[in-house]
């Protein structure tokens, strides 16, 4: 368990997902020059519009693993507290296990040395007590590891959002006076 404990070492990495990093636009008029950008203002703002969608995508595709991850390691952390319980128990005891959402059943459980895991895509396996221990901390320390991942990443995509709406209004605001200034001719 005390992987879990452990602070998350996120490194330097700018991004765990591969998200790409919006390049800030200091000097418009050296932007607007490149190559790429002869198309003009509204496909420059086109080609900004779609990135900053991208970001949007990207975002809600964390946030739905953030929320999946979040209920999954509290989960993990459970099945391990009663496979500790059930190492301790000597004799049968009685204990109440949950059927359905708020439907419990009373049973009588024998000392064991085995447990039956859910690995997913409806698999149970048999472990002894210490291998399903072994397992579930390997589990949550891998799920409260990735947890930080999408945090980091759902930071520097706000970053990313940031960065891409001030080029956009910068963008603009360039091509206004830009036209201002060939009004004022």
């Amino acid at each position: 368990m005390e992987a879990v404990d452990k602070e998350i070492e996120l490194g330097d990495k700018k991004s765990y997902a591969g998200i790409p990093e919006a390049e800030f636009v200091e000097d418009v008029d050296a932007y607007m020059a490149r190559p790429e950008n002869v198309d003009g203002v509204d496909e420059v703002l086109k080609r900004l519009d779609n990135q900053h969608a991208k970001y949007k995508f990207m975002e809600y595709n964390l946030a739905s693993k953030k929320k999946r991850l979040q209920t999954q390691v509290p989960e993990l952390k459970r099945s391990l507290l009663t496979i500790e319980e059930l190492e301790k128990q000597k004799t049968e005891f009685e204990a109440q296990f949950l059927l359905s959402e708020q439907v419990f059943a009373k049973a009588k459980i024998p000392p064991t040395e085995h447990v039956c895991l859910w690995l997913g895509a409806n698999v149970m396996l048999e472990y002894t007590l210490e291998d399903a221990k072994k397992l579930l901390s390997q589990n949550i320390a891998v799920a409260t590891r990735n947890l930080g991942y999408v945090e980091h990443d759902l930071d520097f995509l706000r970053d990313q959002f940031t960065t891409t709406e001030v080029n956009m209004a910068r963008v603009y605001n360039w091509d206004v006076k830009r036209k201002q200034a060939a009004k004022a001719k």
